[in-house]
C-alpha cells in the first residue's frame, strides 16, 4: 500500500492501523455532543445559546491544552502523547457517573472540558503522525483515510445518544462504555512501541531556522482550520433543531437518526472518497471543489426551503468531509522540524468549535435557519484558502 511506505519501501502499515483506531474514539466523543446539546435544552430547560456551552467547553479545552500537549509530545514522543490523551478522556467520561446523579449542567461542563483536554492530546499526536508515516505527497490522502474511521465514530455518537437520551435512558451509560474502551486502548498503547519518525528542518532554511509563521500556507491554514471546525461544529450542534423546526413531522429521535445515518454516513463516505481521489488529483484542487459545494448548500439551508434545504444540509456533510484532514495536511506540508509545533497551533485553532455554536444559538434563537449564516461565512474563507494554496503550489 503506497500510502504508508517510505521511499525506501519500509512499510508503516501496522503503526498506521493502530493510530487510526484512535480516530474513531474522538469522532464518537464529538458527535454525541450534538445530541447532548438538544437533550440539555429540554431536560435542564436552557436556551440554545446556553446549551451551546457543551461544545464551547470541549473546544475551549483544545485552545488551552494544545500548546502544553505539543510541548509534551515534542519531549516524550507521539506514543506517550496518545497515552496521556486517552487517560484524560477516560477520567472525563467516568465523571458522568456522579454527574448523572447530580444533573448539574456546570458539573457536566467540567467533565466535558477534561474530555476535550484528552482529545487535544490525541489529535495533536495522531494527526501529524499519520501525515509523516510515508512519502510527503501522500500525506493528505493518508490523513483522509484515517479520518474516514473518525467518520464511523461520528455515525455512532448520534445513534447511541439518540437511542439513550431521548428515550429516558441514563445519560452516563454511553460514557461508561466508551470510558472502559478508552482505558483498554490506553493499556494497549502502554505495552507497544511505535516508530518515532524524525522530521528534518526544511532545506530552504540553509542552517538558520526559519520562523514557522513565515510560511504563508501554514499561517492561513490556521485561519482556515478555525473556520472549518466552527462551521462543522455549528452545523452539527443545531442539526436537530433545524430539522425539527422545519415542520416536516420529525421528532428529536427521528432527527438524531437522520444525523447519524444520513449526515454522518455521507461524511464518512466523503472521506473514503476523498482518500481515493487524492491518489489521482492534487488535494488542493479537490478542496476547492468541495468548499464551493458546501457554500452552495449553505445558501439553500439559510433560505429554509423545506425538503430542498434539508437535502442540501445532508449533502453539505459530503462536501465538508475532506476539509479538516486536507487543510491540516496541506498546512504542515514541508515544515520539517516545525511539524510538531505547527500541529499544536493547528489543534489550537479547533477552538473555532467553541465560538460558532454560541453565535448560532444567539442568532437562531427564534429562527434556526438564520443562524446558519455563520457556516456560510466559514466556507467562504475555506474556499479562499484553497484557491490561494492552489496558486502557491503552481508557483
Amino acid at each position: 500500500m503506497k500510502l504508508v511506505k517510505t521511499k525506501e519501501g519500509i512499510s508503516y502499515l501496522w503503526p498506521f492501523i493502530l493510530v487510526t483506531s484512535l480516530f474513531f474514539l474522538w469522532g464518537f466523543a464529538h458527535s454525541i455532543l450534538d445530541v447532548l446539546n438538544k437533550h440539555f435544552q429540554e431536560v435542564l430547560v436552557i436556551s440554545k445559546a446556553r446549551s451551546a456551552l457543551v461544545q464551547a467547553v470541549v473546544y475551549g479545552g483544545y485552545f488551552l491544552m494544545a500548546l502544553p500537549a505539543g510541548a509534551f509530545i515534542k519531549r516524550y514522543g507521539y506514543r506517550k502523547g496518545v497515552i496521556l490523551g486517552l487517560l484524560l478522556y477516560a477520567v472525563g467520561a467516568f465523571m458522568f457517573i456522579p454527574g448523572s446523579k447530580m444533573m448539574s449542567f456546570e458539573f457536566f461542563l467540567v467533565s466535558l472540558f477534561i474530555i476535550g483536554c484528552g482529545l487535544t492530546c490525541l489529535e495533536t499526536a495522531a494527526n501529524p503522525y499519520v501525515t509523516v508515516l510515508g512519502e510527503p505527497e501522500y500525506g493528505a490522502g493518508r490523513l483522509n483515510l484515517a479520518q474516514s474511521f473518525n467518520g464511523l465514530g461520528w455515525i455512532m455518537g448520534p445513534l447511541v445518544g439518540g437511542l439513550i437520551f431521548f428515550d429516558g435512558g441514563d445519560i452516563s451509560v454511553p460514557y461508561i462504555i466508551v470510558g472502559c474502551l478508552v482505558v483498554f486502548v490506553a493499556i494497549f498503547f502502554m505495552r507497544i512501541r511505535l516508530p518515532e519518525v524524525k522530521e528534518e528542518l526544511p532545506d530552504e532554511t540553509e542552517g538558520a531556522e526559519k520562523s514557522l509563521w513565515s510560511y504563508t500556507h501554514f499561517t492561513w491554514g490556521v485561519v482556515a482550520l478555525f473556520c472549518y471546525v466552527a462551521a462543522q461544529t455549528g452545523i452539527n450542534s443545531f442539526f436537530i433543531n433545524y430539522v425539527t423546526e422545519a415542520n416536516l413531522g420529525f421528532t428529536n429521535s427521528d432527527a438524531a437518526m437522520l444525523l447519524s445515518f444520513g449526515g454522518m454516513g455521507l461524511f464518512m463516505f466523503g472521506r473514503f472518497l476523498g482518500s481515493w481521489l487524492m491518489n489521482r488529483l492534487p488535494a488542493e484542487r479537490l478542496l476547492i471543489w468541495f468548499s464551493v459545494g458546501a457554500l452552495l448548500c449553505m445558501f439553500l439551508v439559510i433560505f429554509g426551503l423545506g425538503w430542498l434545504s434539508i437535502t442540501a444540509l445532508f449533502i453539505c456533510y459530503l462536501f465538508e468531509s475532506i476539509m479538516f484532514p486536507t487543510i491540516f495536511a496541506l498546512s504542515i506540508r514541508k515544515l520539517g522540524g516545525h511539524t510538531k509545533k505547527a500541529s499544536s497551533f493547528l489543534i489550537m485553532s479547533i477552538v473555532g468549535g467553541a465560538v460558532a455554536p454560541v453565535l448560532m444559538g444567539y442568532i437562531g434563537e427564534h429562527n434556526m435557519a438564520i443562524g446558519f449564516i455563520i457556516p456560510l461565512i466559514c466556507f467562504f474563507v475555506i474556499a479562499g484558502y484553497s484557491v490561494m494554496y492552489r496558486r502557491m503550489s503552481r508557483r
